[in-house]
Parts: structure tokens; C-alpha cells; sequence
């Protein structure tokens, strides 16, 4: 009887997928070694913005574009005739470019808002803020798939951000108050809010109505958190303490270093404020002892543009001088914002 001939089956899974390529072993180190990349460009985007303003010009089209992408990308990668693999890669195409502009507005702004803020006080938390939206937007990883992906995070990264380039903005290019820029900007920023995160196509009034009340929300958050803001550009050059004033130099003379306690002794205080042509504003001087407001100047005109900066006095007479008075001032806009502070100690 012959032998049957022999059947060899190939045991193999068929639908085993080929190994991963080196690129895909190693896509999330490449895309950290380029977050560090991009936070190395920032530091010199930073040095940019602390020398010359007019880039800001440009960053209307870097959030434009941001703007525009975000609004129809989720459309187009629904899209039948779009198979997901390209959806996913047109989704890195569009974040690159989204990352790369977000990186080149916040990196430039910061400087500016720092050189604004009063490292004491609680308008530094707002720096801090954008300082951790700038680093966010170079983390190629938590950018592409967290912030990208989810239409609230979207929504609220893009708003925060609108807010900080339009607060800046609008005083520098067209020379709008501080108290002005942050409704504004609220305004703005809610409706940016709305627009990502309920396009509602369909639904024209319901899209009103949300819009209406997120920046009726925005403009009153603003309103009860404008201290803690910074006044950007506006920001504090120098401050001079002196028993008298020259008005003829515009210099107080002598000087004082501290108070030494005593008798009563009248007190003027300096202060001279860094802003751009044009603007201007309304500013005052507030005076403390020992962390308690003693006295509120009125609040002054102040115009932008001049080298050494506008300079404000006023005058306290102090009845006596107590050993270890802490004596105080801040200088705030009408809207309540912080521009800096001066500190005068007494001698033990």
C-alpha cells in the first residue's frame, strides 16, 4: 500500500501585525528630546519679548490659526472618505503647527507679564499660570494626547491664552486702559471658549445664548480677580523715599533708607511707571504701616511713552516713628491692579 502523502500545515497566526519599527520603539523619547528642543527655543522666544513689542502684531495670525484648526478639525477627521490611519496623522500635522505658534505667543508674552508682575503679591500666580500653559504647549506628548483630544481642555487652554495675548495686546498696539483691556479680553476669550467647546452648527440661538452667559461668567471672574493680574506692560521702573521733594529735578532729597524712630517726620514717596506711547491711565498711591492701609492718593493721570518713565509723588506726615514701623506703598491702577511696591523699614 503506498503512503498518503503528506499534509505540512503552517501553524503560524496569519494575522500576527510585523514587528515595530525602531521609530515606533522609540517615538515617545524622540518626542520628549523634542519638548526639550522646543523649551530651549522659548528661552530665546522669552529674550525677544522682554526688547521689542512689535511681534505682537503677529500673533493674531498664530492664534487665528489655532483657532480656525481646532474649530474644524474634529470635521474633518470625521470625515468618511478619511481612513483613521490619516485622520491620526493629520491630526499630528495640524498639532505640530498648533504647538509651534502656542509656543511662539506664550514664550513671547511671559517676559512681559513678569516684568509687570510683583513677585509678593498675588498677581505672580497669574505668570505662574502662563508659565505652565507655555511649558504644556512644548510636551509634544500631553499636548497630542490630552490637550488636542479632549474638546474641554481644548476649550479652556485656548480661552486662558486668548485672554493673556489680548490683555497685552490691546494696550500696547492701540493704547487701551488696563481696566478697558481685561473686559475685553474676557469678552473675547469667552467667546473663544464657546465657540470649541459648543460649536452647536445648528443651533444659532442656543450657540447665542451659551456665548452670552460664558462672557457674562468671564467679565464678572475677571472683575473679582483683576488684583490678581498684572498690570502688563505697565510695570515699576523705580521708587525713592525722601524727607523733602525738588521739583525743579523732580528727585526727593535726602534720600531715606529707612525712618529712624523719633519724632514726626514728614515722608515722599517716588515712583516712576515704564509704558508704552500712548497709553494712558489712571494710577494712585497707597500708603501702609505695618501691613495696614493708612492713606489712598487720587488717582492721577498717567501717559505712556516717556524714557525714564512717569513719575508719581505724594506726601504722609507721620506723627511720630515707631522702632520697626514697616512703612509701605503700592502703586495700582483704577482698576485695582498692582503695578509694584515700595518698602521703607525703621531702625530698631
Amino acid at each position: 500500500m503506498a503512503d498518503s502523502p503528506s499534509i505540512e500545515v503552517d501553524t503560524t497566526d496569519q494575522s500576527q501585525s510585523p514587528p515595530p519599527s525602531w521609530f515606533q520603539r522609540h517615538q515617545d523619547k524622540l518626542w520628549w528630546l523634542h519638548s526639550g528642543y522646543a523649551l530651549l527655543l522659548g528661552v530665546g522666544i522669552m529674550w525677544l519679548g522682554a526688547r521689542n513689542y512689535n511681534y505682537l502684531r503677529v500673533t493674531v495670525l498664530h492664534l487665528g490659526f489655532i483657532w480656525l484648526s481646532s474649530l474644524f478639525l474634529p470635521t474633518l477627521m470625521s470625515h468618511p472618505r478619511l481612513s483613521e490611519r490619516w485622520a491620526g496623522r493629520l491630526r499630528l500635522f495640524i498639532n505640530y503647527f498648533n504647538k509651534n505658534f502656542y509656543q511662539q505667543v506664550l514664550f513671547f508674552i511671559l517676559p512681559i507679564y513678569y516684568a509687570s508682575a510683583t513677585l509678593s503679591s498675588g498677581n505672580f500666580i497669574f505668570v505662574l499660570l502662563l508659565g505652565i500653559s507655555a511649558i504644556l504647549s512644548t510636551l509634544d506628548v500631553i499636548y497630542d494626547r490630552h490637550l488636542s483630544v479632549r474638546r474641554s481642555l481644548t476649550a479652556i487652554f485656548f480661552a486662558f491664552n486668548l485672554f493673556a495675548l489680548i490683555n497685552v495686546m490691546l494696550p500696547v498696539l492701540w493704547s487701551v486702559s488696563n481696566t478697558w483691556t481685561t473686559r475685553i479680553a474676557a469678552v473675547m476669550a469667552a467667546l473663544g471658549f464657546v465657540s470649541l467647546y459648543h460649536p452647536f452648527p445648528h443651533w444659532i440661538r442656543l450657540r447665542f445664548v451659551c456665548g452670552l452667559t460664558a462672557a457674562t461668567l468671564f467679565v464678572i471672574l475677571v472683575e473679582l480677580g483683576r488684583a490678581y493680574i498684572p498690570p502688563a506692560p505697565l510695570r515699576l521702573v523705580d521708587a525713592e523715599f525722601g524727607s523733602d521733594f525738588d521739583r525743579q529735578t523732580m528727585q526727593v532729597a535726602p534720600a531715606l533708607r529707612d525712618l529712624e524712630p523719633g519724632p514726626g517726620i514728614s515722608v515722599w514717596g517716588l515712583t516712576a511707571i515704564r509704558a508704552p506711547l500712548g497709553l494712558q491711565d489712571r494710577v494712585q498711591h497707597r500708603w501702609y504701616r505695618n501691613g495696614r492701609l493708612l492713606w489712598a492718593s487720587p488717582f492721577y493721570e498717567m501717559t505712556g511713552g516717556r524714557e525714564e518713565g512717569f513719575r508719581i509723588w505724594t506726601v504722609y506726615a507721620f506723627p511720630s516713628i515707631e522702632p520697626g514701623m514697616a512703612l509701605r506703598i503700592d502703586l495700582r491702577t483704577e482698576g485695582g491692579q498692582l503695578i509694584g511696591r515700595a518698602a521703607l523699614p525703621a531702625r530698631n
